[in-house]
This record gives C-alpha cells, structure tokens and sequence, in this order.
C-alpha cells in the first residue's frame, strides 16, 4: 500500500522534479516548461459539476498509448482509466493496492517520458 507521502518522496528524489504549489502534482522543466508526470486524479462526482481531487487515485504518465493498453491490462485492481483521458497516454493507480516497487518503477517510467535529455542522463 503507497500513500501521498510515499509518491511525493520517490517523485522528488528524480532529478529536476519539483511539487505544484497549488494541488498535488509532479513535474520536471523542459527548456523552462513545466511538464506533468504525475498528479492527483480530478475525479467528476456529478454530470458537470467540478472535478474534485482523490487523494486515493494518483494519474500517471505513460510512454504512448500501447503501454497503457498493457499496464491497464495487467492488473484492474490497481490500474484503470476514465473517459477523460481516453487517448491520452496516462493511467490511474489506486494507491492503496501498489507495493512501493510498483510505485517507484510507475514514478520513474513517468519522469523518463517528461525530462529533458539532461536530466535523463543524471539517472543513469
């Protein structure tokens, strides 16, 4: 079982990650944008009405969408998707069903598809 604290110290043990000042989201700059690997799923209770954070459910970045086919595929427990992000290459993670491997290797996979050439080589 990972919480909030556990991704927040994997995700800023990357190089060059940095925190969202205003919700729970991870990022790295590229050529000084921020670029998402990380973030709080936004889940919609009702129709139109505003997302709201669930703390429980972390969005990730995934390489393409063929990867994300596969990692939904393996385990339904742990990983789905919404509408919301049909054809975009992110999945959902439920925190309370992922070891701290299953994190760790989720977390650093989601930087390697965001960080500037630089950066990956400080991984290495």
């Amino acid at each position: 079982m990972a919480t909030q604290a556990d991704v927040r110290r994997i995700a800023l043990s990357l190089p060059g990650a940095e925190e969202g000042k205003d919700r729970f989201v991870f990022f790295v700059r590229d050529k000084g944008k921020p670029k998402g690997f990380a973030w709080v799923w936004l889940e919609r209770h009702e129709g139109q009405k505003a997302r709201v954070p669930n703390s429980g459910v972390l969005a990730v970045r995934v390489t393409n969408n063929a990867q994300k086919d596969l990692i939904l595929a393996s385990n339904k427990r742990k990983f789905f998707t919404e509408d919301h992000y049909n054809g975009y290459p992110a999945i959902l993670v439920r925190l309370k069903e992922v070891t701290m491997a299953d994190l760790r290797v989720l977390l650093e996979e989601a930087w390697r598809c965001r960080a500037p050439k630089d950066l990956l080589k400080a991984l290495r």
